[in-house]
Formats: C-alpha cells, structure tokens, sequence
C-alpha cells in the first residue's frame, strides 16, 4: 500500500460514484470521504503485526472527529484516542465503550481529568502536578496510564514533533526518579505507559528506538496491561512521495515487543493511535474555480474556499496534490491556488495543473486528517458539508453550516443591554 500508484493522483470516482456529481449535487467547497480506502487501511495495519500480540488500535480522532468515521471505525475494531473531554465524549456518543477510549489530554485542570475517571476511559497522565493529585484523589483505586517524553527528535516538521526535550508533551525520561516517588508515595496503579515522538516518521527504527525506551521504564511498574506506542506514520502526499511501510514496520515491532514481553514475564497489549495514516489519503476537498487572475508575476487562480477550510498549506506548509476534475486532459500551467480568505490565502505555490477555467472543480487531495478538524469560520465564512461514500452510496454526515448556526450563540448589543434593563435601549444613550 504505496499509495503511489498514478492512477491514484489522478482521481475522477469514488467508489464508482462521480467526484463532479458529487460536487453537482451537494455543492462546494465539499469534503468527501472514502469508507472503503479507511476500512482498508485499518485492515492492513492490523494484518502487519504478529497475531500472538492483542493488538488495540485507538483512532486518533482529532484528526477527523466525525461521529460517522469514529463509528465507521470502531465498527472495524478500532477504539479512540481522544485528547480532550469534548472529543470522549464525542467518542462516547457513537457508542465507543469507554474502556476502548484512551484519553491523553496536556495542559488541562484536574477538573477534566476527573471527569475522564468518571466516564471510566483510560487516562493518561503527562505531569507530574497532575499525577500527584492524581494519587492524592484515587490512590490504587484507579488505575491510569503515564505519557512518558523519550526525547526523541521525530517527524517531517517542527510543529509535529512533540517528543524532544523542549516538548510540553509527556513526562521527561530524565525525571523518572521523582515519578517513582510520586507513585510509590500514593500506591498509584500504573496500568500503562505511553508515549508519542510526532509525524510523518518515515523510519520504522525511531519507533524501536522510542519504544525501547519505555521497555526500560515499563521494569519499574509491575501492573502494566499495556504500552502504547502512540503514532505518526508518514503518508505520501505527491506522486512517488515516501510512505513508511507499515508492513516492514509491524514485522519490526511485533519482534522486538514480544522479546520485551518475554523479558517482563508476561503478555502486555499493544496500543497505537493512528490518525493521519487512517483518514487522510481518503479525504478530498473539492472546491470550484471562481477566477483566474493573470498579474505581473503570477497566473492565481481563486476558489470558494481558503484556509479557513484546509489550514495545512499556511501552517505546516504542507504539500496537496491538487487535479482539475473538469478538464483533467487540459494542457499544464502553473499556477498559484488561492482562496477567498482576507489575507495571504494559498492551497499551492507555482503548481503545474491542467488548465483551469473559471467554473472548472478542483480536488485537493490528502484532507482527510486536520481539514475540517481545523477549520474555522474566519471571515464569518460557513464551514463546508461532508459526505461519506460507502458501498458506493454517498451520505451526508455533516450539512453545510448556514448564517443561523453562525450566530446562534451570540446575541446583539441590544439584545442584551435590553434583556439586563428595564429601560429602553436608546435611552441609555441620552
């Protein structure tokens, strides 16, 4: 599963079902989603490791936090690593069991942590504050899980790399004494170590490298059931992109975990949260053209969505293939997409795409993983509808937003300068 394949770069259907239909029938800018490519791929994960390991697979939902793909999932097998209380309990809704749910949050007041204890998830705690009044509260009444930073400089960019020493992320490897202290001290029951280094780690050694480390640490804590490894496995996002191979990747852990069961005396699960790996080849942003604007230097061509929609070009600086479903045997130029956001707005820099004409549907490829999940209504602009083509039936799981869902939560000046007063509002202003 390369994912390289040309046919791949080039898409026209899903499933059998038109890309420009869909488009026609549900409007733009338009997510659209493929069941069949996450089902398969959460298939193949399973499939690549060896099968004396109980394997668990958590879908990191911030990546996509459907209720119809986190159900699409756990209907597969998959339980969900959520890294707030809303995305538990948006988990929970779908009717994800809270003992298949790993909530690792960072930054948060106790008050969260509590309320995860009392939904009964698994919880992860990653400080050493928190872990204190933790043991405080529960004692071995409640087990939970530690986030351990291995310092590891891991992944293609360095806002995704979240396992150095300069990390927010997880519990320094280097205080592991004080740690220990902390959970001797309150008879805390440690019933998992976790740890993530980042994304878009193409080096199946890193992993083993990461995971090597929690192996030592996990000979301090007798009752752990599970070591979770976490995720950020790379995906190609251009034609002949590198892909970690998940196959060469399973083979490579299974070994080296069921060596480090057999040190530790006894069978312990295998957790990994994949996001970005599951959803993010399966997703597809289609926008319509809305001019093609030729200036001194540059050919631009604007669409009817920006970065309020798809943030990754303007963030991360992130590379999406971008095909012309209306004219995909057009003559390449090159050109600058950019969307209608007041401000530096741009899907593609000096892109060759097949030309483009005013009208003409684009697919921006890849916006599976952190497209709608980062969106916004920057602008006051609507957030796009989301389809889900399964056995190749397309399904609304999420309507256009309108102007009423934009301002139902807020109110006007005299609104409430009237609901707070007797007076009349115009007399407050002599």
């Amino acid at each position: 599963m390369t994912g390289n394949n040309q046919h791949v770069w080039q898409p026209s259907h899903v499933q059998g079902v038109s890309l420009l239909e869909l488009a026609e029938k549900f409007g733009t800018p338009l997510y659209v989603y493929d069941g069949a490519q996450i089902v398969e791929r959460y298939n193949y994960f399973v499939a690549s490791f060896d099968r004396r390991i109980p394997l668990a697979v958590k879908f990191a939902c911030k990546a996509l936090p459907s209720l119809a793909i986190i159900e699409l999932l756990h209907r597969c097998g998959a339980g969900v690593d959520a890294v707030s209380i809303e995305e538990v309990e948006l988990a929970l809704r779908t009717g994800v069991p809270a003992k298949d749910i790993c909530f690792t949050p960072n930054c948060v007041n106790f008050e969260e942590i509590q309320k995860g204890v009392e939904y009964g998830v698994i919880v992860n705690i990653d400080d050493l504050s928190l872990l204190e009044r933790f043991g405080h509260t529960y004692g071995s009444r409640v087990g939970c899980g530690i986030r351990i930073n291995p310092h590891i400089v891991a992944g293609g960019n360095p806002h995704i790399q979240v396992g150095h020493i300069d990390s927010k992320f997880g519990i320094s490897i280097l205080q592991l004494r004080h740690l220990l202290r902390i959970v001797q001290n309150y008879g805390i029951r440690v019933v998992g170590l976790h740890m993530h280094t980042g994304s878009d780690i193409y080096d199946p050694e890193v992993f083993v490298q990461a995971a090597s480390v929690l192996f030592d640490v996990a000979e301090h804590f007798p009752d752990l059931e599970f070591i979770d490894l976490g995720s950020g496995f790379k995906v190609p996002y251009k034609p002949d992109d590198v892909a970690t191979d998940i196959r060469a990747f399973g083979q490579t852990m299974s070994q080296a975990f069921l060596e480090f069961c057999e040190r530790y005396g006894r069978m312990l699960a295998l957790w990994f949260e994949p996001g970005k790996y599951l959803v993010s080849q399966a997703g597809y942003l289609l926008v319509e053209v809305t001019v093609v604007k030729q200036t001194v230097s540059s050919l631009f061509v604007g669409v009817n969505s920006g970065f309020n929609h798809l943030i990754r070009p303007m963030f991360y600086d992130a590379y999406h293939h971008i095909v012309n479903l209306s004219n995909p045997q057009g003559k390449p130029r090159i050109y600058s997409v950019v969307g209608y956001i007041c401000e530096t707005d741009t899907f593609a820099w000096d892109r060759p795409i097949a030309e483009v004409r005013e009208g003409d549907i684009l697919c921006i490829m890849n916006a599976g993983a952190y497209g709608i999940a980062m969106s916004s209504n920057y602008n006051a602009r609507r957030r796009p509808a989301e389809v889900l083509v399964l056995d190749g039936i397309p399904y609304l799981i999420r309507r256009r937003e309108t102007l009423e869902d934009l301002i139902a939560p807020q109110r006007t000046l005299s609104e409430v300068m009237q609901q707070h007063s007797p007076l009349r509002t115009h007399e407050h202003f002599g």
